[in-house]
Order: C-alpha cells, then structure tokens, then sequence
C-alpha cells in the first residue's frame, strides 16, 4: 500500500512539473513573439504624440474626404466625435520668407497623410490684435485632424516682425520652423512685382523698383526699402537664434522647389520626423504653366494659384550687380549660421 501511495505522488509530482515547464515554455515563445512583431522604427517614436491610439499613415489617404468636408464646415459633430479629431496648435511653422515660395512649400508638405495645413495666413504673433484675442483663438483658426497629425501654418511676416519670435517661444519652445529663401536680388525684385500689380490693379502709379532700391542721394542701396530689408536674411535669423536653437530650423531651398522640388521635400520630411510619404508620383510638370503641380490621388490633382510665377519687369543690370555686391557679406554670413550654401552671387 505504501509503495502505491509513493508511486501515484511521484505521478502527480512529474504532472504538475511537466505543466509548470510548459508554461514556462509558453511564456518564453510569447515574449519572443512580440519581441519579433515590434516594428524596428515605429512611427510614434518618429513622431512623438500624446495620444496612445494612432491611425496608421496607409489610412490616412482614405481620411482625406473627411477632412476636406471639415474644412468646407459640413462635417458633425457627431463626425467630429466618432473620428477622434482635434483642432491642434501647429508643430511646424513657415515663419518666411516672404516670396521665397512659402505657399509653394505649404501645398507641398500637404501632400503628406500626416501633414494639414491652415489654408489661411492666421497672422497671430505678428499682429497685436489677433495676439490679444488669446492661444484659444488661434487654436480655433486651425484644421481638424487625427491627434497623430502634424497641423502646419505659414505666415511670411513672422520672419521679419520683431515681436514674434518671444511670442513664439512662449507657445512652444521646441516648435520646428521652416524658412524658405531665394537669390535675395531676385526675391526683392518679385516682392516689387507683387506690389506694383495690386497698384496697377487700383489704377495707382507706383515708382520703377531702381528709384525704391537705390538710395538717389546717396547712390547707395536704399536698405529703408522693405523689399530690400526683407532680403538681409542674417539681420531676422540673427534675432531668431536669440529664442530659438539653430537645430530647430529648416532651411529650404525656394529656388530648388521650383525646378526640382522633390529632394527638397524629403529634406523637410526628415527635418519633421515623418516616414518618406511624398514621391515623385505626387508631383508632375505642367508644360503649360511652367510649374510642378500636385498629385493626391488618381482623381485629385491641384496647381498652384495663377498669380504664382508673374513676370518680373526688366531692371538696370548696374542696380542688379549693386544690390548682389551689397547682399554678398551677408549671404555668406547666412550660409555660415544655417550650414546650408547656395551659389548665389
């Protein structure tokens, strides 16, 4: 009888063994599992959100219908609710430069599942009265979007209004900003053409750009003149840098986006923490309007506005050589701050 007893312990010893190995076993094969299904670079590291649940980026294109008919206000609230949208304060901003091509940029950007943009110039830190109405305000100027989207807005003032970038600073300290430049000649002299068509739509006279630029008692390049101050690049960063570290701006090449603005994007997307998205599928040459325009989708395509790539009026060769001598110091001091050169002159 004992040896009996002995013998069905030993059974019920080896039994509960057996099943404590197993699930140890388990255990150690479950780990593993999910060790191995981790992604090697997940997009929330890539783009650090609060919010635990994310939409995957291969969704997003499917998403874009709701978020348009949010922008036009005929989405519910019940919309709104089900779908987890938020109005969020921008990540990014496109502080400049004035036609440098920051449209251009914005639309591009746009391209991106995890990009919306604020359609409108918001204007918020450079103006007082906006300002005084309040971070709320401006937070309900901004699109709706999934909480994992990055919400940018440009306005080109920001770059040159010295108030703005404490204002700035205060709303968030690590915010990304994206500058967009030009041959600064060139980009003066399309600031001019901007203006000289709003007065000639008025049916007002405006002075030939050589008499704004060029300083008649002195001969000398008249840097009261905005379109020509806008162009010291250096003088604005400077004041920037003051707030802001240089790791936290993005210098884009506006010349390079209209010609081949691919490599130009990718750079931003790399700057912004966002998977590669945009390719050249998203981008084709319109012969007729002698720009790149913007492919969504098999259905959606979207050109520039008309008014982008008006005709620059011809201007004194000797204004032009004065007005590149005069930019020269400062580009290089520019290309010496940001680490990014161009070949201007």
């Amino acid at each position: 009888m004992l040896f009996k007893q002995q013998a069905l312990l030993r059974q019920k010893l080896f039994v509960l063994g057996s099943l404590a190995i197993g699930s140890v076993l388990y255990l150690v094969a479950r780990v593993g599992t999910l060790d191995r299904l981790q992604p090697i670079c997940p997009i929330e590291r890539r783009l650090p959100l609060p919010e635990p649940e994310q939409i995957p980026l291969r969704n997003l294109q499917f998403k874009r219908g709701l978020l348009h008919e949010l922008r036009k206000g005929n989405a519910t609230k019940e919309q709104i609710r089900l779908h987890n949208l938020v109005q969020q304060l921008p990540r990014a901003i496109i502080i400049g430069v004035r036609k440098g091509g920051t449209r251009a940029l914005l639309e591009m950007l746009n391209l991106h599942p995890a990009v919306v943009k604020a359609s409108q110039e918001i204007h918020f830190f450079d103006n007082d009265q906006n300002y005084a109405r309040g971070i709320d305000w401006y937070r309900e100027k901004m699109p709706f979007s999934f909480p994992h989207q990055i919400t940018i807005e440009k306005s080109p003032a920001y770059f040159i209004t010295e108030e703005v970038p404490e204002r700035i600073f205060k709303m968030n300290s690590s915010i990304k900003l994206l500058i967009i430049v030009r041959e600064p000649t060139t980009r003066a002299v399309s600031d001019y053409t901007q203006v000289l068509e709003g007065k000639e739509r008025k049916n007002k006279t405006y002075h030939k750009f050589e008499k704004l630029a060029i300083d008649s008692n002195t001969c000398e390049v008249n840097t009261k003149y905005k379109a020509v101050r806008t162009s010291i690049y250096t003088k604005h960063l400077e004041r920037w840098l003051k707030y802001f570290p240089v790791e936290q701006f993005h210098i884009v090449d506006g010349d390079r986006l209209i010609t081949d603005p691919l490599p130009e994007l990718q750079l931003v997307e790399r700057f912004l923490n966002l998977p590669s998205r945009i390719s050249q599928y998203n981008l084709y040459f319109n012969a007729t309007r002698g720009f790149y325009c913007l492919r969504f989708n098999i259905v959606f395509n979207k050109c520039l506005a008309g008014s982008k790539g008006r005709i620059h009026p011809e201007v004194d060769p000797s204004v032009v050589t004065k007005l590149q001598k005069f930019f020269h110091p400062f580009n290089q001091k520019f290309y010496q701050i940001t680490g990014r050169t161009f070949s201007w002159p």
